[in-house]
């Protein structure tokens, strides 16, 4: 029987504060709540829930949470030191912390000389006594006191010994955590590694070393984990990077590499699988679209499209995968292109319950094709449903649900200030049956899409689920100008999940009729034979 590790890193979650200050981030009050909950399962030790004093948005979520009993996380609220020119009784910013009712609070204090000089416009001694003061404040209001060094790693390297003054003073003070704040994030890992053991080495039994990291040279996961091997035992960081700039160290990254690679526990047992699934549910809270090249959990970290490397991972996954994407809730996946092997054709025939003997030679017909086609300038990489039905037609094993007869677009402009309007006529046969009609659209391919759900629709109910999600045109070949060959590629879904299709012509109309058609075609087949459309990914 396998023993569970104790928890020995505590993960400190800064999205809701340091992450929305990210480009485009922003999160409502409920979303905020909803976020606190799922880390809570998660196992997070400590969620900052954001800066009281700063916005009314942020005290409505500690008043929302007020009173609620977390299983795992500690909720803490986030501030400076007192003002220069306050007490720490007059100081709104101090007062504000303790009307939140957080059982943690998070103070930062400048270590950087610099700082302290030019931007607080005060001298080296009082803001020590700002650290100080500010720190013995919240303890004795029975507050657990995390003291964030804000630039600690710059004004150690300017003057490392005021900068380990500051942390003394939060320390005597009743700091329980001091946290080294690569603030500016520029500091490189060999630096990271030697200043957190320097001062590892130095604080009192019983008081915690913390690493928080942004990420403005890549480094941001290098120095959390290398701060952990030097004995730092709580890390703060964002969801999937979220952050200021160029965004936090990313909690998505640093879990899995705490837990697999380096043998400590930070989150509860069990809950790893689900990782990709935390990430991708705080995107859609951001209205975000993922970072498919993310780490861990984004769809191509374990995207697999050279044969040779196709042909490695079916004998043992191990050759070409550093951990089993199982292990983080995500899947591998086979990209389909004119790189690809019969390795290729094989497994991604399997994702989608294909059965194929690796000696047939429909193997070889099908690689034949889909290198011709690719030639042609179709890409398969982002539209498995078009490649499903390729393999499908060329082992003759699809029957069109509806057959053309034939569509006009059309699209008016009557004036120079109005608004373009565009209609699509089709004409259609389904099971002997000919249908015509018409449909307006913001545009072409909208009201071609239109349209095509319009005639079908009282011969196929389950088309009116459809969606359709993305639509992104690439010209193939600049030189032939407006006559160049140009590739559509289509997201759709059904509300639970979505699929993608492409088409391919000197036409756009044309190319979006046939990633368009494909898309409808690749619903039915599956809705008809049971098996639900296949997830390229699922929010």
């Amino acid at each position: 029987m396998t023993k569970t590790k104790q928890l020995n890193v505590r993960l400190y979650d800064t999205t809701l504060r340091d992450g929305s200050q990210g480009e485009g981030v922003s999160f409502s009050k409920a979303d905020k709540v909803r976020i606190v909950e799922r880390l809570d399962a998660f196992g997070v030790s400590y969620v900052e829930g954001g800066w009281p004093g700063s916005n009314p948005k942020d005290m409505g979520f500690f008043e929302e949470i007020r009173g609620r009993r977390f299983t795992h996380t500690r909720v803490a609220a986030f501030g400076s030191t007192r003002r220069a020119d306050q007490t720490v009784e007059e100081d709104t910013n101090l007062r504000g912390l303790l009307q939140a009712e957080t059982p943690v609070v998070t103070i930062f204090g400048k270590t950087w000389l610099l700082h302290v000089h030019d931007v607080l416009r005060t001298d080296a001694d009082t803001n020590l006594d700002m650290v100080g003061t500010s720190c013995r404040f919240l303890k004795d209001h029975g507050r657990e006191v995390v003291y964030d060094a804000e630039h600690f790693f710059d004004g150690y390297a300017d003057n490392p010994e005021y900068a380990l003054a500051t942390l003394r003073c939060a320390v005597e003070a009743g700091a329980t955590t001091v946290v080294l704040c690569d603030t500016n994030g520029g500091t490189l890992p060999g630096h990271v590694q030697e200043i957190c053991a320097r001062v590892r080495a130095i604080l009192p039994a019983g008081v915690e070393l913390g690493i928080h990291c942004h990420n403005d040279a890549g480094c941001g996961v290098a120095n959390s984990l290398l701060a952990v091997q030097s004995g730092a035992r709580h890390v703060q960081g964002t969801l999937n990077g979220f952050g200021e700039r160029c965004g936090n160290a990313d909690l998505c990254s640093i879990i899995p590499a705490l837990e697999l690679k380096l043998g400590h526990r930070c989150v509860a047992p069990g809950v790893l699988p689900h990782l990709s699934e935390l990430s991708r549910f705080v995107y859609d809270l951001a209205n975000m679209r993922p970072d498919t090249r993310q780490p861990y959990v984004g769809e191509s970290a374990f995207a697999h499209k050279g044969g040779m490397h196709v042909n490695a991972v079916a004998k043992n996954p191990r050759t070409f995968e550093h951990v089993p994407p199982e292990g983080v809730g995500n899947r591998r996946r086979v990209l389909m292109s004119d790189l690809a092997g019969s390795s290729n054709i094989l497994l991604k025939a399997h994702e989608h319950n294909i059965q194929l003997d690796s000696k047939s030679p429909e193997v070889k017909r099908i690689l034949t094709d889909l290198k011709r086609l690719e030639s042609q300038g179709y890409e398969y990489e982002s539209a498995d449903a078009s490649f499903k039905l390729l393999v499908q037609k060329l082992l003759k094993k699809h029957k069109p649900f509806f057959t053309l007869e034939g569509f006009r677009v059309m699209v008016e402009k009557r004036g120079p200030d109005a608004p373009c309007l565009a209609e699509a006529t089709i004409k259609v046969t389904v099971n002997d049956t000919t249908e015509i009609t018409a449909a307006e659209g913001d545009g072409p391919v909208n009201a071609l899409d239109l349209a095509l759900r319009k005639v079908l629709t009282p011969f196929y109910p389950e088309i009116r689920d459809v969606q359709l999600r993305d639509f992104k045109v690439r010209i193939l070949d600049g030189k032939d100008g407006t006559a160049a060959l140009t590739r559509v590629l289509i997201e759709s879904g059904d509300g639970h999940e979505f699929w993608g299709t492409v088409g391919v012509s000197e036409n756009l109309i044309e190319a979006s009729w046939q990633a368009l058609v494909d898309s409808v075609e690749y619903l039915l087949y599956e809705r008809r034979n049971g098996a639900g459309a296949r997830r390229s990914h699922k929010g």
